[in-house]
């Protein structure tokens, strides 16, 4: 598996990898504003700072995470790998991609959100030795409320 870090001229690969990944939540309550995103959403994203890092494999993308870096380290979201190849540790080894990349920054920290009723991206990232710091309720993309919690990690 190869993973590049993508730049504005990766906006499309990143949208159609995140919605092949995000369209079981589509009939979620609430559906996932993910779904609502566009190319050109996510290239003004990157055009503010937002960056991702895209996995291929047999030069087919497959899984891909988008992210800021800020003073104190870095906040993930949309960790997206696509069904067909779900459950083969592509999450696990983008996001060790990915705070490698932030270590190499000189980042300390990584932070990410989490639906509190998808428990198993919650124990994804347990497994991976991030903790539970806070529960709260948000408002998404979409305008709708929903428990969520933040995770941590020191890197």
């Amino acid at each position: 598996m190869g993973t590049i870090l993508a730049g504005n001229q990766h906006a499309q690969v990143v949208h159609k990898v995140m919605l092949q990944a995000f369209q079981e939540y589509a009939t979620a309550t609430p559906p996932s504003s993910a779904l609502s995103e566009t190319v050109e959403s996510i290239e003004q994203a990157f055009n503010t700072g937002e960056q991702a890092l895209i996995s291929y494999m047999e030069d087919q993308p497959v899984a891909m995470v988008r992210f800021t870096v800020s003073e104190k380290g870095i906040y993930f979201f949309r960790l997206s790998v696509i069904p067909e190849m779900q459950g083969r540790g592509l999450a696990k080894a983008l996001l060790n991609e990915l705070e490698n990349y932030a270590r190499a920054q000189g980042k300390k920290f990584s932070e990410c959100k989490v639906r509190m009723n998808v428990p198993r991206n919650i124990e994804l990232y347990r497994s991976l030795g991030y903790v539970i710091t806070k529960e709260t309720m948000a408002e998404n993309r979409n305008g709708f409320s929903l428990p969520i919690v933040t995770m941590e990690k020191e890197l």
